[in-house]
């Protein structure tokens, strides 16, 4: 074989795996490999049992294909339930803490006949508190984002092919930008929830990471999201270069991506133009804050009452609701998101295929106190469409970042054609972040 298999993308892992020419046997042990070499570093893994699963996937591959996601392992945010691994949402509270079943989504891939490898580590509950120990894999100094931290680095380091994390602000995409990988955060609740510890019934998304767009594809094959058959040409494509009413929060690397995407798509033949949104777009922002922060009461008051002195000091303070948010403003919010999502989804159609927009202010930043801000991300978590994350370039301090493509609600697989017809114009240096991760 001439390509170690961990450095494969799912989609090439699963072709050869179709045709025997890989076991998935091999794809887990170079895996188990690179994890083994690489994991002391980046500190991506919570959970995982290398005998265990080498156990399973030799029964693996005694069975006939379920199809393109068969002998795939995957890495799964310790905020999601699993049979074979505790869930402990990295928080002393649940420490330990067995479910006995699989998500729903865990479910699909599993018996779709994917591996699962392990569970990643995660900031506590997806949202405040204890940070994961995660690292960039480009620079152990810098965060690897979060909260979807371990998936992030894991996908982008060569340690598993294929993740899932979610996403209440920008824990998804953002990760997907600083870790230099493709993200998919489906429409809202199409892709089930059952088994996710949830923190906002209104926000929370289940997504997926991969090394390609076809990567994202072949996983939402199997959540009945179909492959698009119309033909998409980035010649004559329409893009809303969308900069957001967030801008000034732009660093220079964000906007080096944006730019560099622009010009790449139009230089294809693409017609790219700035879109303005109109103006109640602006407090969307604030929207999200508010009910982030009144549904995240309800999320934790269990854990306040039953588990207060463990619970984290931020997540304390939500359901104490120290912001003071009214009832009042609770309403505003969800009827402004409610009045937005239906204008932003009009947008789309003769004049209006895809909008491009930053996946987050810049480069990932230095520390580990911190997983970057998702400013740049929860308006159009808020609005419950798809989107697609896809590197770009690098930045002036060598860390990989990315662009998002956004579509209205619903249009997951016209998203993913398009993006999958972009991406090899946007991301000219896949082999350019591989040499810097794997040089040999």
């Amino acid at each position: 074989m001439e390509t170690e298999p961990a450095r494969m993308t799912a989609a090439e892992a699963s072709a050869l795996i179709q045709s025997r020419k890989m076991s998935c046997e091999e794809l887990v042990r170079s895996c188990l490999a690179r994890i083994a070499a690489r994991d002391a570093e980046v500190k991506a893994w919570l959970r995982l049992d290398p005998d265990y699963v080498l156990r399973r996937a030799r029964e693996l591959d005694k069975l006939p294909s379920k199809g393109p996601l068969h002998g795939l392992p995957w890495g799964v945010k310790d905020v999601i339930d699993t049979a074979d691994y505790p869930t402990t949402q990295n928080s002393p509270i649940y420490d330990e803490f067995r479910v006995g079943r699989d998500a729903a989504p865990v479910a699909v891939v599993r018996g779709s006949g994917s591996l699962i490898l392990g569970k990643t580590d995660t900031v506590e509950f997806a949202s405040f508190g204890r940070k994961a120990l995660t690292r960039n894999p480009y620079n152990p100094a810098h965060t690897p984002g979060g909260s979807s931290s371990g998936s992030g680095a894991a996908v982008g380091d060569f340690q598993v092919p294929l993740g899932f994390g979610t996403q209440t602000g920008g824990s998804h995409i953002r990760p997907a930008s600083f870790n230099g990988i493709y993200g998919m955060k489906p429409t809202w609740n199409r892709v089930s929830r059952e088994g996710l510890r949830m923190s906002s019934i209104t926000l929370d998304t289940i997504g997926w990471y991969g090394r390609s767009v076809e990567d994202l594809i072949i996983v939402a094959e199997a959540f009945r999201i179909p492959r698009d058959p119309i033909p998409v040409s980035v010649k004559g494509l329409r893009v809303g270069l969308c900069r957001s009413p967030v801008w000034r929060e732009i660093e220079p690397a964000g906007e080096l991506a944006l730019n560099t995407a622009a010009k790449r798509l139009t230089d294809a033949g693409a017609i790219v133009e700035e879109l303005e949104l109109p103006e109640p777009f602006s407090r969307l922002h604030a929207a999200h804050m508010v009910i982030a922060e009144s549904e995240g009461a309800a999320a934790f008051l269990p854990e306040y009452i039953n588990a207060n002195a463990l619970l984290a000091t931020p997540l304390r303070e939500r359901v104490e609701n120290v912001l003071q948010i009214t009832a009042k403003q609770l309403v505003e919010a969800y009827t402004l998101a409610d009045q937005c999502r239906p204008v932003l989804d009009g947008m789309f159609g003769p004049k209006l295929d895809v909008i491009l927009t930053p996946s987050s202010k810049g480069e990932a930043p230095e520390g580990l106190h911190t997983t970057g801000d998702a400013v740049f991300n929860k308006m159009w978590t808020l609005m419950h469409g798809p989107n697609v994350g896809i590197p770009v370039c690098f930045g002036s301090t060598g860390l990989p970042v990315g662009v998002t493509l956004l579509g209205p609600q619903m249009a997951d697989q016209r998203l993913l054609a398009i993006a999958a017809t972009c991406a090899p114009v946007i991301d000219t240096e896949p082999e350019a972040r591989k040499r810097r991760l794997w040089p040999n």
